[in-house]
């Protein structure tokens, strides 16, 4: 039985509450940035250290979706449904320590395009095009200030010293399980044929436990609440959520629309990554269609007819409505573990988070 009573919040309702965290915190953020360069003593006669804030700056405000955010002032209202101090330092580091991870995934993936534009590996290409090296240095040391700054954030905060110290373990628990998830990401591709388990672990590590565990964590810390007293259901949650969006992340590489991804179609796909949907696209062919995705798999400077070959022999396997099918599976089982928090938590905020799956299931981008 909730505590709080039984009315539902739709799905519109949770759409427009995350639209809302997320319309409120790009100002927040551009103000961060505007405001960084008086904060920082950089060395007088660096020219690399103003364009390393800068690229970090362009990077960070190209948007997103912000789910960190809203995950964070979401966790906070299961508790209160009152202003909750320290909540903007959270999502400052949480989303700081999103381009940090993105800028060295694209480092390693060589990722050309991100959010609408270069990646930050490619402006520092641009910026030193004869210093291919020195460019590669720049761009790590663009990734590296993101996620010092993202602990900054949190120890310059108006904010009590154990609470502090609390979120400061959260931020470095899930930046350590981030770096492992990425080292596990790249073993996965070293392997002829990683199972099941093993994408869910590379999910989990590199992606749930800093998108959805923390912004949990930090904003039940933030609300007065004790996170471990709850830990495996929000484990369990955040694994759930993360999977699913993975799985949705992969869709986008072979079916998405780079206009509403912010990034070109068939990045993974051609460089041969074992990502969920080419497990999928293997297990679901036989015979000459089967070898035609090998061949596919295995040819990165593949041209675009080749590319268009192999959707269609996906589209043609029914490959995208197994995936969707397995999100929504995904998501249906992340919500039942949000409805189980009815028991001690507030109704409308639950109910967001049983929504939350349901909406990534849905987006386009």
């Amino acid at each position: 039985m909730s505590l709080h009573g039984t009315n539902p919040t739709s799905p519109s309702t949770a759409l427009a509450r995350v639209a809302g965290h997320r319309q409120r915190f790009e100002a927040a953020f551009a103000q961060y940035f505007a405001d960084l360069s008086d904060s920082l003593e950089r060395p007088p006669l660096s020219r690399f250290a103003p364009r390393c804030l800068d690229l970090l700056a362009q990077l960070s405000l190209r948007g997103g979706k912000r789910l960190r955010v809203a995950l964070l002032y979401e966790a906070a209202r299961l508790v209160t449904e009152d202003e909750v101090p320290g909540l903007a330092p959270c999502a400052l580091s949480l989303e700081l320590l999103q381009a940090h991870s993105i800028i060295l995934d694209d480092i390693i993936d060589e990722a050309s395009f991100k959010r609408g534009g270069p990646s930050t590996l490619y402006a520092c290409r641009e910026d030193l095009p004869d210093r291919p090296q020195s460019a590669l240095g720049m761009a790590m040391m663009v990734g590296e200030l993101a996620g010092f700054l993202s602990l900054r954030v949190l120890l310059e905060s108006d904010l009590p010293a154990a609470l502090k110290q609390a979120m400061l373990q959260v931020q470095l628990e899930a930046s350590t399980d981030t770096v492992f998830g990425q080292v596990l990401d790249l073993e996965r591709d070293l392997l002829p044929d990683p199972g099941q388990e093993l994408l869910d672990s590379v999910s989990d590590f590199k992606t749930a436990r800093y998108t959805v565990l923390a912004p949990l964590r930090l904003g039940l810390l933030a609300a007065g609440a004790d996170p471990s007293a709850h830990e495996p259901s929000l484990r369990r949650y955040a694994a759930l959520v993360g999977i699913g969006g993975q799985i949705r992340d992969d869709c986008f590489d072979l079916f998405g629309d780079p206009r509403l991804t912010g990034k070109p179609l068939g990045v993974d796909v051609r460089a041969g990554r074992h990502t969920y949907v080419t497990r999928a696209l293997l297990a679901a062919t036989s015979g000459s269609a089967h070898a035609a995705v090998q061949a596919a798999l295995r040819s990165p400077d593949a041209d675009p007819r080749t590319f268009e070959r192999l959707r269609t022999i996906a589209l043609d396997h029914k490959v995208d409505v197994r995936l969707q099918e397995t999100i929504e599976r995904y998501g249906a089982a992340a919500a039942a573990e949000a409805a189980s928090w009815r028991a001690h938590w507030r109704e409308d905020a639950v109910a967001v988070f049983e929504q939350i799956p349901q909406l990534n299931a849905e987006r386009t981008g």
